[in-house]
């Protein structure tokens, strides 16, 4: 939980973890932050990302100004593929989480960053959650692929591969590439977000761009604290539904369960490259040396 709201600190969680968004109590500043993220990744984004993430910002017309309104937003979104957004306290339990994406809930931070760190985000805000994630809930494939992702949590936890299958959320919803018409675009909410990973996932020389594999991308290690070393392209949304819905994933767990994770860095036989990267951002210290990139 952010210590910094105390909106949020003053709310009890209901049993599933939710709270309430209180949207009357956001303040000037906290819109304000808003409106530059807005405003600035909408600038960065022409031309780079997916064109369902514009159209999803403009069916739900999240360019209004302001935080959104979850009430308001939801009304939009339940009409377009039966999904709602809520507001919870912090990180959830995975359970809870699986819970919610499987019933199509997806859950959101209430708290948005401070004006002077518009580019520091030690966990997800409101910003990343709706800017980043939301509008592809309005793509009813995309919306479904999320629900299937959440009923298959059940069995990762059957099968202990919780990791595995945080590995492919982490490739495909947070930091994954499209091959569209016009070349690569971006539909992974990390990088939508952010303003130089949207950049560097393109643009930069240092990551992969790798096709998407499912068994692959389960046994890829990933950053959480950096750039990525490999980004991951699909086709289209068609292909991340038919690698999750009524797919069994047991005889996959039984597979991958034991073998040796893949670096992040690395590029394996089998895959299908667009881009080798040369890696050098990594090597040499990424964020913390502000290393050249392209």
């Amino acid at each position: 939980m952010p210590v910094n709201d105390p909106v949020v600190a003053e709310q009890t969680p209901a049993e599933d973890h939710t709270i309430d968004q209180c949207w009357d109590r956001y303040t000037d500043e906290e819109h304000w932050v808003w409106d530059t993220l807005y405003k600035r990744q909408m600038n960065v984004l022409k031309g780079r990302a997916a064109p369902e993430h514009f159209k999803g910002l403009e069916l739900l017309d999240l360019d209004q100004g302001g935080i959104p309104d979850f009430d308001k937003m939801n009304a939009k979104l339940r009409k377009l593929t039966g999904w709602e957004v809520v507001p919870v306290h912090g990180l959830i339990p995975n359970d809870v989480f699986f819970n919610h994406l499987a019933n199509r809930r997806f859950v959101a931070g209430r708290f948005i960053r401070d004006a002077d760190k518009l580019d520091y985000l030690p966990e997800p805000d409101i910003f990343h959650d709706v800017f980043g994630h939301v509008p592809l809930l309005t793509q009813p494939v995309f919306a479904d692929y999320m629900q299937a992702y959440g009923e298959g949590g059940y069995k990762a936890i059957e099968y202990d591969t919780i990791e595995n299958l945080t590995r492919l959320y982490w490739y495909t919803v947070e930091f994954g590439l499209i091959d569209s018409e016009d070349g690569l675009r971006i539909y992974g909410a990390g990088i939508v977000s952010s303003e130089s990973e949207s950049k560097f996932c393109l643009e930069g020389r240092s990551p992969n761009r790798i096709h998407f594999d499912l068994e692959r991308i389960m046994r890829t290690d990933y950053r959480y604290d950096d750039f990525q070393q490999t980004y991951f392209v699909i086709d289209s949304y068609e292909e991340l539904m038919r690698s999750t819905a009524d797919v069994d994933f047991s005889p996959i767990y039984e597979r991958i369960k034991g073998l040796p994770d893949f670096k992040a860095s690395e590029i394996v036989g089998g895959d299908k490259v667009y881009h080798r990267g040369t890696q050098e951002y990594a090597k040499a210290g990424g964020l913390e040396k502000e290393v050249e990139w392209v």
